[in-house]
């Protein structure tokens, strides 16, 4: 082998060591769990869309009001679980470049909860073919009033500030088209399914204030501590309105 191979050889290896080394050196932790409903379920009412017929032809059954969505065992689904305090000061992190994307599907907004990163686009989709409007209603946003006509397929738009406490977006010529929707300064949060599972990764070692939030149930909170690359789980439970 040359002089110049081995050269650039040593180099190549040199460079991968320090890049597993960086690696190593931040082994981000985890916070994982479920959210479960202890309670009485209430009997919610489906959605009524017969103000509107295009609406009501777009379902063959009874559409679920999504205010209480539940799984096997009582799983919570539409939970926003985040990091409410403990993240290392002034350290600012990227927002996604990719767009969350919002779609009005059935005359419902899909999905009916849902967070983003100060900075990261939502893309606002049109899949009914119908009239909507997007009309949000943050505190510390500005709020907005988008009207999407049939023909109007997508709209975009971006929050700039950080909104923690879930605002509404609506739909004035739907009623009962809603959503929720928190702003982040941070991408340490997640959004539950019917499954009520939710994995907060790549977190620094460090003690956090972890909430949960639901649309009528309020929040909860739980603190867990965390070592560089450790694993813990943290359960939230939601108690039916009284305790019953």
């Amino acid at each position: 082998m040359s002089g110049v191979s081995r050269s650039i050889g040593r180099s190549l290896t040199g460079g991968l060591l320090v890049a597993l080394t960086a690696s190593a050196a931040f082994a981000g932790a985890t916070v994982t769990g479920t959210v479960t409903y202890e309670g009485k379920v209430p009997n919610l009412k489906p959605l009524a869309m017969d103000a509107d017929p295009a609406c009501a032809a777009k379902h063959t059954s009874p559409v679920a009001n999504e205010m209480l969505v539940l799984g096997s065992g009582n799983t919570m689904g539409n939970i926003i679980v985040s990091v409410k305090s403990g993240l290392p000061t002034g350290k600012t992190y990227p927002a996604p470049k990719e767009a969350f994307v919002m779609d009005q599907s059935g005359c419902q907004y899909k999905p009916h909860v849902f967070a983003l990163q100060v900075g990261q686009p939502l893309k606002v989709l049109n899949s009914d073919g119908v009239l909507h409007n997007v009309h949000a209603l943050p505190k510390v946003n500005g709020q907005f009033n988008m009207a999407m006509p049939a023909t109007r397929k997508e709209a975009e738009h971006t929050f700039d500030k950080v909104e923690l406490t879930p605002f509404q977006v609506k739909c004035d010529v739907h009623p009962w088209m809603t959503a929720h929707v928190s702003i982040f300064d941070h991408p340490y949060f997640a959004v539950t399914k019917d499954d009520g599972k939710f994995t907060i990764a790549d977190l620094p070692a460090g003690t956090y204030e972890i909430e949960a939030w639901h649309e009528k149930l309020g929040s909860k909170t739980e603190k867990v501590t965390v070592a560089d690359g450790e694993s813990k789980t943290i359960a939230f439970k939601f108690t039916a309105p009284g305790g019953n």
